[in-house]
């Protein structure tokens, strides 16, 4: 559609991102306006607006307008898979999860059994092989984690996969190179890009324009032959990691560049490089021990790959105008990493972030790099938190202390560890809790103004030559944030405005209209 009149919207003022520097919305008009779309880009803002040509029109009866959100981290053939895997979210222990794997094993499912979500953190028992044999010897039983980052298996999936057998789960590195094996097997069905094109809509459903992809295996490689297949309905930013940078470099891609065949909407993203390892499996690199690292076989977590490497990897993607994604979740494997990128001069992101020291916070805003937070995953992690790393969960989640050092936040799922819902993500950044408890660690809470610019690639409110990646909302989403010209954290510590309430209107804000690009993508 090439032109489309947007009658009496309302604008949400939103801050933008400009060359790094946070630029506040202001002079938004509060009355209905009317926005003029053509080929793909906002052109003009205002009342009564009368375009030159005949332009269809649709009539938004005083909704909200908002730019597009951005889901900044996903491994989105993991989320679009999820469906067909048991899930462990609520398993309490691994005898309890091998009771589940039993119950399926009981239906007669044809092929491998392939589960997702539980948390062993905080299981009283230990997930060994011999648990899963004496259930499953012949199926093939593969559990990943919440994380994502260890899978617990029989014997049978140890040899399917071609991994030593132990008793132990397959952890870090080793499990994700497996994961890329585990993907080919699956078959059309979950892998389809009519499978994609599905997951799309669903997220289209929730305001999300466009994404950030991190998946194992294939890569960017793969989005080629899914975007021919239809699965072009929003953005995509397509990473790569080690084993694909060369590929990526021979191809002459550079990030932003649009991939082969897929013009301008799947573009090659960052290099992504997991450095340290995670809270749940308790691999994260941290200055200090754990709180149980009596039970662990590397007391402070540790790095994947030592600093030669990541400096090395760094290096050859800043060379070649590659942007890097650095997984860093424990406060020693930050600091690591701004180590390297200040001496490669890289740019890019450090994704998680979820512990820190405040002297590397105000060096990642020292030097211009992103934090691709989850928000999600403190609803997740919070009582872990609390019982690993009980002296420093000041500094976890801290995104108070990214907001005031200028530190340019943006939201993420890690779908299927959280799910793909921008709401939910941006809930957890205002409230920090997702139950009746109060909100933990309360004055790092965002506001919802602040949860909104993180939530949508740095843009800011609806204006001339904003791209046409815009959603219309039933209700609006700064409705109870602070009020205007009140501090968002009072001297104590905690917020000043009922964050409960916001969170609540978050999480079931409803979407009435998605576009990209100017093409109205939800409802279909």
């Amino acid at each position: 559609m090439a032109m489309l009149l947007l009658r009496d919207v309302r604008l949400v003022p939103v801050a933008a991102r400009r060359l790094g520097v946070v630029v506040p919305p202001v002079g938004v008009p509060t009355d209905p306006v009317d926005v003029l779309v053509r080929d793909g880009v906002v052109v003009e803002v205002g009342p009564g607006l009368r375009p030159g040509v005949l332009a269809p029109s649709i009539d938004a009866d005083g909704r909200w307008l908002i730019p597009g959100l951005w889901d900044h981290h996903v491994h989105l053939g993991q989320w679009t898979v999820t469906s067909a895997r048991l899930d462990l979210s609520g398993a309490t222990s691994a005898e309890h999860a091998v009771r589940l794997v039993a119950e399926r094993i009981a239906e007669g499912p044809e092929g491998a059994i392939v589960g997702w979500g539980h948390r062993s953190a905080q299981w009283p028992d230990e997930p060994l092989v011999p648990l899963l044999d004496a259930v499953a010897p012949h199926t093939p039983v593969i559990l990943i984690s919440g994380d994502a980052h260890h899978a617990w298996m029989n014997t049978t999936a140890l040899m399917w996969l071609a991994l030593p057998v132990r008793e132990a789960v397959v952890r870090e590195a080793e499990w994700f190179a497996a994961y890329g094996r585990l993907m080919t097997m699956f078959g059309d069905d979950s892998t389809s890009p009519a499978a994609y094109r599905r997951t799309m809509e669903h997220a289209a459903a929730q305001g999300v324009v466009g994404l950030v992809d991190f998946e194992f295996g294939g890569g960017f490689a793969d989005w080629t032959d899914r975007y021919d297949g239809g699965a072009d309905l929003l953005h995509v930013r397509a990473a790569t990691y080690a084993d694909g940078l060369e590929d990526a470099i021979g191809g002459g891609l550079r990030t932003g560049d649009p991939l082969p065949g897929c013009d301008d909407m799947v573009t090659m993203g960052p290099l992504k490089i997991i450095s340290d390892g995670s809270l749940n499996t308790r691999t994260a690199w941290c200055c200090a021990p754990y709180a149980d690292a009596h039970r662990l076989e590397y007391p402070a977590g540790q790095p994947n790959l030592d600093y030669g490497e990541l400096r090395t990897l760094l290096a050859r993607a800043h060379d070649h105008q590659l942007e890097v994604a650095t997984h860093a979740i424990g406060d020693a494997a930050v600091e690591a990493a701004l180590r390297a990128y200040a001496e490669t001069g890289a740019t890019g992101a450090i994704e998680h972030a979820q512990l820190v020291a405040r002297a590397d916070v105000r060096r990642m805003a020292e030097l211009g790099l992103r934090a691709s937070v989850q928000p999600a995953h403190l609803l997740d992690d919070r009582d872990l938190t609390d019982r690993v790393w009980p002296d420093r969960s000041e500094g976890c989640f801290a995104w108070r202390w990214f907001a005031e050092d200028g530190v340019d936040l943006r939201f993420g799922s890690d779908a299927p560890v959280a799910p793909l819902d921008p709401w939910l993500a941006m809930a957890a950044a205002v409230h920090r809790s997702a139950d009746s408890r109060p909100a933990w660690h309360p004055e790092h809470t965002l506001t919802p103004a602040e949860a909104l610019a993180a939530s949508v690639d740095g843009l800011g409110t609806v204006g001339p030559g904003h791209p046409a990646d815009l959603v219309l909302l039933d209700a609006d989403p700064l409705a109870h944030g602070p009020a205007a010209g009140t501090a968002p954290v009072a001297p104590d510590g905690g917020p000043t405005w009922d964050t409960a309430a916001a969170a609540a209107g978050l999480r079931e804000m409803p979407v009435a209209l998605t576009m990209v690009g100017g093409r109205i993508v939800h409802p279909i």
